[in-house]
Parts: structure tokens; C-alpha cells; sequence
């Protein structure tokens, strides 16, 4: 008897699961054409994220290098505009409302990670600039971050996980009911880990989606989209007993880095030097 009520209970959280996707419908990713689920309000993730990052800033220390964050700038201006170019060329502009752009260097270095939130809140820590050397390697990485975001990978994220952990509630409901749980499921879904102690890693199709785009955009940029395989190299290299957070959750291999040689010859037909 109590089998046949968990067996019950799965086949009427399946059937929940399924009614809720339904009645979500489907979005694209940019370029890929995949197409994807999202449960959440582009509008609603994007004002929760805000709030997140918000918290972020206030609790921890920001750098005072004036080159590294001129450098920071630098990057994240060039690359915000080359998303906004490409978002229009695909006929993708009316995004460009959720987008209010910024750029912060928080001063950790035993921290190597970097992420961006829906909306285009971009945070990089001090420790992944040795890694990164050059204002190239880090056009490699805000542009990797920046691909997830206009991705949406965020918000595919954030669906499971609410329906997993708080019972297919929609983000508003959970914001209201579960605050501190919703906001740690928002920072989990963009990278932010270390702080909740758990690290949420990206899957392949979404790394192997940003890899891809994240090219284009630092191409875009005016950027050599060569430069970002010495960077992934460099990234698998920094493996081993103390993995850095970047590499938990966007791993590094031998396969990632030959996908990204194969889809270099498109991002070159952007790159203008």
C-alpha cells in the first residue's frame, strides 16, 4: 500500500510537472535555436537577481586596484555592447529592456570566479585575473558569463529548482513564502556558491551553448576568440586538490576545448582587429 502511494504521489508530481510546462511555453536560445523551457517572468527573475546581487555587493569587499577595475570596465562596456549589437541583429532587442548593465571587482583572491546575473549584473573576483593575465582572458571570461545570461540558462535553472525544492511554485510565491531559500536558489543557478557551501555546476549543453556564444561575443568585441583556448588551458591546468569554484562549475576538459576549436571559425567571421 505504501508503494502504490509514492508510485501515486511521482506520477502526480509528473503530471503537475508537465501541466506547468505546458502552460509556460518555449523560448530559443540565441543562435542555437534550441529550444527551452521557462517557467519564470524574464521580468520577475531579473528584479529577484537584482536583489541578490545587491547583497552580494553590500557583504563583501570591493577591490581598489584602479588598473584591474579600469580593466573590468573596459571589458564589460566593450562586451555589453557587442550583446546588445547581437540581440538586435537576431531580432532580439525588445531584451534589451531587462539589461542595465554593471560591472563590480570584489577583492578575494582565493576566490577564482566570476558571474553574470540576469539583466546584466557582472561580478569578478581578484583571484581568477592571474588565470585570466590580459584584458583578452578576461573578455574570455565576462563573455562566457555573459552567453549564459542571454541564454536564459538562469532561468532553466531556476525552474528546477523551484519545482524540485519548493514544489513548483512560481518565483513570486517563493519569494514571498521561502525569501532566504528562493535567494540562495537564484545565486546557486548563476554560480555562486561558495558562500552556501554547495556548487551548482552547469550542465554540458549549457556550458557547450556558452562556450559558443560567449566566442561570438569577444569576437563582437573586437577580441581574439583564439586567446580563449590558452585561457580554458590555463583553467584545467589550476585543477587539482583545491579545484577553483570557476572550474566546478564550468569544467574544464580536453573534449570542452576541442568543441571550442571547432567553432572558432565562426566567431572569426566577427573578429575585427
Amino acid at each position: 500500500m505504501r508503494v502504490q502511494t509514492v508510485v501515486l504521489s511521482r506520477m502526480i508530481f509528473s503530471a503537475l510537472l508537465a501541466v506547468t510546462l505546458l502552460a509556460s511555453g518555449c523560448a530559443t536560445v540565441p543562435l542555437t535555436q534550441r529550444t527551452q523551457v521557462k517557467l519564470v517572468p524574464t521580468q520577475e527573475l531579473v528584479a529577484s537577481s537584482f536583489q541578490s546581487y545587491d547583497s552580494i555587493i553590500k557583504e563583501s569587499q570591493l577591490s581598489t586596484d584602479k588598473s584591474s577595475i579600469a580593466m573590468l570596465n573596459t571589458v564589460g562596456k566593450r562586451l555589453s555592447a557587442a550583446t546588445e549589437d547581437l540581440l538586435q541583429e537576431i531580432g532580439r532587442e525588445n531584451e534589451l529592456q531587462y539589461y542595465d548593465w554593471e560591472y563590480n571587482l570584489i577583492k578575494e583572491d582565493s576566490t577564482v570566479n566570476a558571474f553574470c546575473m540576469p539583466g546584466g549584473k557582472i561580478v569578478v573576483y581578484t583571484g581568477i585575473l592571474p588565470i585570466a593575465r590580459s584584458e583578452t582572458g578576461l573578455a574570455v571570461i565576462v563573455g562566457h558569463e555573459i552567453a549564459h545570461a542571454i541564454a536564459n540558462h538562469g532561468n532553466e535553472r531556476v525552474s528546477q529548482m523551484l519545482i524540485t525544492e519548493l514544489g513548483a511554485q512560481t518565483l513570486s510565491r517563493a519569494v514571498a513564502s521561502n525569501p532566504a531559500q528562493t535567494q540562495q536558489i537564484i545565486m546557486m543557478a548563476y554560480g555562486v556558491g561558495s558562500q552556501l557551501g554547495y556548487i551548482l555546476p552547469y550542465s554540458r549543453l549549457h556550458e557547450k551553448e556558452a562556450d559558443r556564444i560567449g566566442l561570438i561575443l569577444m569576437a563582437k568585441a573586437g577580441y581574439d576568440p583564439r586567446e580563449a583556448i590558452s585561457f580554458w588551458e590555463r583553467m584545467a591546468q589550476a585543477g587539482g586538490a583545491n579545484v577553483p569554484e570557476f572550474l566546478s562549475t564550468h569544467p574544464a576538459s580536453t573534449t570542452r576545448i576541442d568543441l571550442m576549436k571547432e567553432n572558432l571559425p565562426e566567431a572569426m567571421t566577427y573578429y575585427k582587429k
